[in-house]
């Protein structure tokens, strides 16, 4: 999997085209200094450019191999690139998420990429463990991986929130004691 070239093609149609995105996901934490091992690109998209964004992979001769409202997987049939999945902003909290992702540098400068910040990063790990159970041991060790680096510089509320969307106040609390300051 060849992560460099894939996203400097995508990140230049992403800049041709003014799409709006913000990386999640295992990269994110990548280039959050969280380092994780990944086999996919993680994207959150507004909603007006979930066509568009088909457009471009597409053209770049991935299939499109699941779509829901919330999300469109793509995988290319040459193994070099990445499989991306794309979450489609429909709601204001990804609206916002978009609008906070900051520009980093990855591959030794080489290249620039928004990332979401670590409270939204860790807002989708959430999300994940809350739609999908069996995720849990590997989103909460990326979110504790977050947590770690972060520490004192996260926005504790943000993050709180986000638990508190699906009914996981607690945990954030047992979280911000351990990893924060408590409030």
């Amino acid at each position: 999997m060849d992560f460099e070239r894939v996203l400097k093609t995508l990140l230049a149609e992403f800049e041709r085209r003014q799409i709006r995105y913000a990386t999640i996901g295992g990269f994110a934490l990548g280039a959050l200094g969280a380092e994780r091992t990944t086999k996919d690109l993680d994207f959150l998209i507004g909603r007006d450019d979930v066509d568009r964004v088909y457009e471009i992979m597409k053209g770049l001769g991935y299939l499109r191999y699941a779509q829901t409202a919330n999300v469109t997987h793509y995988r290319h049939p040459d193994a070099d690139w990445v499989s991306v999945d794309v979450i489609h902003g429909l709601r204001k909290h990804a609206r916002d998420v978009l609008g906070r992702a900051k520009l980093y540098q990855i591959f030794g400068n080489a290249l620039t990429i928004r990332v979401a910040d670590p409270e939204d990063v860790i807002g989708f790990k959430v999300q994940g463990i809350a739609n999908n159970p069996t995720r849990r041991l590997q989103d909460q060790a990326d979110i504790e991986r977050l947590m770690e680096v972060y520490r004192d510089r996260l926005d504790w509320g943000r993050i709180q929130e986000y638990y508190g969307l699906f009914d996981m106040g607690d945990e954030a609390r047992r979280l911000q004691e351990r990893f924060g300051h408590a409030q």
